[in-house]
């Protein structure tokens, strides 16, 4: 069965995706030649895999135990909340909780499952009493001990 994706990306579109999820630094003359297109072509290609969004943006991922974020922890979350418009704003201030690095909301016993970085307990704990002060009926919290696999590449 054909995706959705393949109908709209090309072979050459998705190696380029795939170097680039690999090595954004990459720059398009190294691109054009591991892809065998000219350099221009590989800029139009992928200032429209952008403007479609299938780049949502480029970033350094940093090194979280070196800049002194010693707990990364995920915290599975339920609220009692129903209405859509203070669900909008329990969800408006998670996304400006700079702790935050990702927010799922989920089917199933929890409603969000957050994954944050914090420095040490006592900022865990303030980060938890933020929690509480939104409306939050239910907070779980486990520790990473250690990091088994950590990985941005989708298997294109």
């Amino acid at each position: 069965m054909e995706s959705v994706t393949s109908k709209v990306l090309d072979k050459l579109d998705i190696q380029i995706l795939d170097l680039l999820q690999r090595e954004a630094k990459l720059s398009n003359i190294e691109i054009s030649k591991r892809v065998n297109l000219s350099p221009p072509a590989v800029h139009i290609r992928i200032k429209r895999l952008e403007n479609e969004g299938f780049i949502k943006r480029q970033v350094a991922i940093l090194d979280q135990e070196k800049l002194g974020f010693d707990l990364l922890c995920f915290i599975f979350m339920s609220t009692n909340i129903h209405q859509a418009e203070k669900l909008d704003a329990l969800e408006n201030a998670l996304r400006s909780m700079p702790e935050v690095l990702e927010c799922h909301c989920l089917t199933g016993e929890y409603d969000y499952l957050l994954k944050i970085a914090n420095r040490d307990r006592k900022e865990l704990e303030a980060f938890i009493r933020k929690l509480n002060k939104l409306g939050i009926t239910r907070i779980q919290t486990s520790l990473a001990l250690r990091e088994i696999k950590d990985s941005t590449l989708l298997p294109i």
